[in-house]
């Protein structure tokens, strides 16, 4: 698949629609692409979101690589980041299951798992939670 263009803004719920579609594909990269995009257009208070959603799926890149060291540094601040919008997630944001994702394989890497192993059990991580129709009834 070719490179996500640099100037690709989407909006946040389309953004998390696409990266997911990527992620389940097994192009963590791409997504992260999708997510710079969005956090580079994102207000001010969304941007350390936006930004931790960029470097978990970085994070992911680097362990799928093989890249122990880089994938812990990058998923840490990821999940550092995510964490701030932990009590009230927009967008239907699952960054309970996201934080979980993230804490177990930064307890794996620490724990001395071996990469190709912890790489494989990963699994992807899942963006969006149950659909919450309170939203629904508000967009509605």
């Amino acid at each position: 698949m070719d490179r996500v263009p640099d100037d690709l803004r989407l909006p946040p719920d389309q953004c998390l629609v696409e990266a997911q579609r990527l992620l389940d594909e097994g192009m963590p990269f791409h997504a992260h692409e999708l997510f710079e995009g969005t956090w580079k257009a994102a207000p001010p208070a969304e941007r350390e979101l936006w930004q931790g959603l960029a470097q978990l799926a970085v994070g992911l890149t680097h362990l799928l690589r093989g890249n122990a060291a880089g994938a812990a540094t990058v998923l840490r601040r990821g999940r550092d980041r995510v964490a701030g919008y932990a009590a009230d997630p927009p967008y239907g944001l699952d960054a309970g299951g996201l934080l979980a994702w993230a804490d177990e394989l930064l307890a794996g890497l620490a724990g001395g798992a071996g990469i190709g192993s912890l790489a494989r059990h990963a699994g992807v991580p899942r963006l969006a939670g149950p659909t919450d129709t309170r939203d629904d009834a508000r967009r509605g």
